[in-house]
């Protein structure tokens, strides 16, 4: 198909002709620029035929080609037994993948034609234009020029009718085509359909009626078999000695494997590698890598084989070594030497059952085969997966013991479905698990290694500007890569019955389907791996913020981050919220008329939060800021936290006050620390009269300069003055700059100071007195 499209577009150049002529000086030299034009053009032409030729044979060799393909799947298709569940779902496959290729390269043939109705009217128009010219006027090279020129645009004209034609031939040809493709795939649909009542709602006999009917149902079933693996009349590709040969060649390239991988560890691994732990890991390792060299071999073969059925059962083959190879590293690099044998134990049943259901595709096995033997070996599977549990239990990670109940859940499940007839859904279940296994085991143990080399490397306590791309990978990759793995087993799951075209629609099909509003299991994904990356991108950018911050002034850093964290996350999760709204086809005017109606009644009920909003913004601006001491209705302390709700506030008591932003706003509060950290503080004392005040100002101030307290602001010295005449002393203040918290501290020491000082020289502290006089009472009546 991709050269069909090339040719098209080969033509349709052709078709598109540039040549063109611009107005030139005048009518003669105009006609002789146009007869080099189409004289180029019509020689391209000319070279061009041998080509148009060969693409014509192209074209029709693909469409034929086509054409027999789906041929060959039709009467695949139409011939299939309802009871060959395996050779039905690959005929089904065939048949859709073949049309949704078709549909996926579908040619702009309207397009071409389009263009080539136009080209052939443009020059149509130029042969009227030059054969209705009046001669009369121009010259002899002018006529001569008119005359080739005519010609020229006589034979384009024909040649792009012919072109034009073959076009439209072609469009009969792939029109046919495309109505074959489409029959046979709405009819592969239909058993599609059918294949998943078979499997999800009939199912088929239970196993105990099976059993009732043992010997009736193995006659029937040796029948099938024969006829499918043992019939000599036919030289199939897909018959028993062919799929005989098939695990001869399998039997053959592990051989290899195992062979290269012993080589590999006896001769050519330096001994140094053969530490003590590696030992006891050595069988593990051994099938590890041989696993992933059996791989490699089985992509060599899918990429060089052209056999359907080797080019299939190579592919699942890839598949389950990829499975098992995941297991077996991941063992290896989270236990130890003493645990490995008993973690590789308990993941042994599901390896078994696994290989077991890969065998079942492999060989297109008949549905009655698979209802008589799956059934016993899952039971003994199951009672296996029980038995290694209660044996090493002890002697396996917590996490794997985790995963091995759900296997044993898993088997339980899949064992009572198979037991009442519904077998390929048990085989579906296990393919489900084993696939969603194998991706929880990866991510696992990227996981543990990923966070083992962040604190080896210290990323966890580094900034931001450092830890920047290992946070992205443990806190957006793995989790998306978590939220992919679910759609990716249940995907892998539908496949092993060819089911994954009708996955896929089913992922995208909205479950929920309103005008406005639509969600799929596709849809929910991706509005959960962008929250995964919204969340990360806000941390980040927070993180980057409070660097930027502490860097540039840490007294401040604080509340400039509390303001720019709400600002920030208000928009980003905003272009999150707008971008889930558009992925889930909820419309913006909808909302907004609902918040129309809504937003009269919401503004009255919010009008307390959005003032206190507005004077936390306030605040934050630079009113206060973290760590700051206030005093409010005369308690003081210090501020732990400011948000754009509330205040909190430590008291210097120890008491824990939280204040609404519109309530601290409205108060006188005081900011202690706000320019320098000191704050005023005034200690009153008298002296007696006839005290000599100078000397009392002079000792005060030396006496309290001398004490050098950590808490009074060295830059500013005590100093006292006389503030009033009182009724027994002379009133006076020592006055001292000292820390705003420390400040009751700092009182107490001065208040000592003074008092000692007056004491020590003999300077009267005064207090007050009073003289009473008792006279005779017969004097008072006198």
């Amino acid at each position: 198909m991709k050269r069909i499209l090339a040719t098209i577009i080969a033509i349709t150049a052709i078709l598109s002709s540039s040549h063109a002529v611009l107005k030139e000086k005048d009518l003669e030299q105009t006609l002789s620029v146009l007869r080099v034009e189409l004289t180029n053009y019509q020689r391209e032409l000319s070279n061009q035929a041998n080509d148009r030729k060969q693409q014509t044979r192209d074209i029709v060799n693909e469409l034929q080609e086509t054409m027999k393909r789906s041929n060959q799947n039709a009467l695949m298709l139409y011939s299939q037994h309802q009871g060959f569940v395996f050779d039905l779902t690959y005929a089904c496959h065939e048949a859709t993948e073949q049309y949704l290729e078709f549909q996926r390269q579908q040619l702009p043939f309207e397009s071409f034609l389009k263009n080539s109705e136009a080209e052939v009217a443009k020059y149509d128009s130029l042969i009227t234009s030059l054969k209705t010219m009046h001669t009369g006027f121009l010259s002899q090279k002018a006529k001569t020029d008119r005359s080739v020129c005519l010609t020229l645009a006589t034979n384009i004209k024909n040649t792009m009718i012919e072109n034009r034609n073959q076009v439209a031939d072609y469009i009969t040809f792939y029109e046919m085509t495309e109505r074959r493709l489409g029959y046979l795939n709405d009819y592969a649909n239909k058993r599609y359909n059918d294949i998943q009542t078979s499997i999800f709602k009939n199912g088929g006999d239970s196993y105990f009626i099976v059993l009732k009917n043992f010997g009736n149902k193995i006659t029937e079933t040796k029948e099938v078999v024969t006829s499918k693996y043992q019939n000599e009349d036919s030289k199939s590709d897909w018959g028993g000695a062919v799929i005989l040969r098939l695990f001869i060649v399998i039997a053959f390239y592990i051989i290899i494997a195992v062979l290269l991988n012993l080589a590999v560890f006896k001769f050519i691994m330096p001994k140094r590698f053969h530490t003590e732990e590696f030992l006891k890991k050595k069988t593990s390792i051994i099938m590890a890598t041989t696993t992933v060299t059996f791989a490699a071999i089985m992509g060599l073969l899918h990429a060089t084989l052209d056999q359907y059925f080797y080019i299939m059962a190579s592919s699942l083959l890839i598949e389950y070594a990829w499975l098992l190879g995941v297991i077996l590293i991941s063992l290896l690099l989270r236990v130890n030497g003493s645990q490995i044998k008993s973690a590789f134990s308990i993941y042994a049943p599901l390896i078994v059952i696994g290989f077991l259901v890969i065998t079942f595709r492999i060989i297109l096995i008949p549905n009655n085969l698979v209802n008589i033997v799956f059934p016993p070996i899952l039971l003994l599977c199951t009672i296996w997966q029980w038995m290694v549990i209660k044996r090493h239990n002890q002697n396996v990670p917590r996490s794997d013991m985790f995963y091995t109940y759900l296997s044993l859940s898993i088997f339980i499940c899949s064992l009572g479905c198979a037991w009442m007839g519904y077998t390929l859904l048990a085989v579906q279940i296990l393919i489900w698990w084993i696939m969603q296994l194998t991706c929880i085991l990866t991510i696992t143990c990227v996981s543990q290694y990923l966070k083992i080399y962040g604190v080896k490397h210290g990323l966890e306590e580094k900034p931001i500007s450092k830890s920047w791309f290992y946070k992205f990978i443990y806190k957006v990759v793995l989790p998306i890569m978590g939220v992919i793995s679910v759609m990716l087993s249940i995907y892998w799951a539908a496949d092993i019955f060819n089911l994954s075209d009708l996955c896929w629609k089913l992922f995208r099909r909205n479950f929920i389907d309103l005008k406005n509003f639509k969600i799929s299991i596709l849809k929910l994904s991706m509005v959960v791996n962008l929250w995964f990356l919204f969340s990360y991108a806000t941390s980040t950018i927070l993180s980057f913020m409070r660097l930027h911050y502490q860097t540039q002034d840490p007294s401040t850093a604080a509340s400039r981050e509390v303001m720019g964290r709400n600002v920030i996350q208000v928009f980003v999760w905003g272009i999150w919220l707008m971008i889930s709204l558009s992925i889930l086809n909820i419309s913006v005017a909808w909302l907004l008329a609902i918040s129309g109606g809504l937003s009269t009644g919401i503004g009255f009920a919010s009008k307390d939060i959005i003032e206190n909003i507005y004077y936390g913004a306030s605040l934050m601006a630079g009113r206060i800021k973290v760590g700051d001491l206030i005093e409010v209705d005369g308690t003081m302390g210090k501020v732990t936290s400011i948000s754009y709700t509330s205040t909190i506030i430590e008291a210097i008591s120890g008491e824990v006050i939280t204040f609404q932003n519109s309530q601290l706003f409205a108060k006188n509060y005081k900011n202690m620390t706000r320019n320098h950290g000191y704050v005023l503080a005034v200690i009153p004392f008298g002296v007696a009269y006839g005290s000599d005040i100078k000397r009392v100002s002079q000792l005060i101030e030396d006496a309290a300069n001398n004490l050098n307290l950590e808490f009074v602001d060295p830059a500013r010295k005590a100093t006292t003055a006389m503030v009033g005449l009182g009724d027994s002393s002379v009133d006076m203040k020592l006055v001292v700059w000292a820390e705003a918290v420390k400040k009751a501290f700092v009182v107490s020491e001065m208040t000592k100071c003074i008092y000692n000082t007056l004491n020590e020289n003999g300077i009267e502290i005064p207090f007050p007195q009073r003289d009473i006089t008792i006279r005779n009472a017969n004097e008072l009546k006198a």
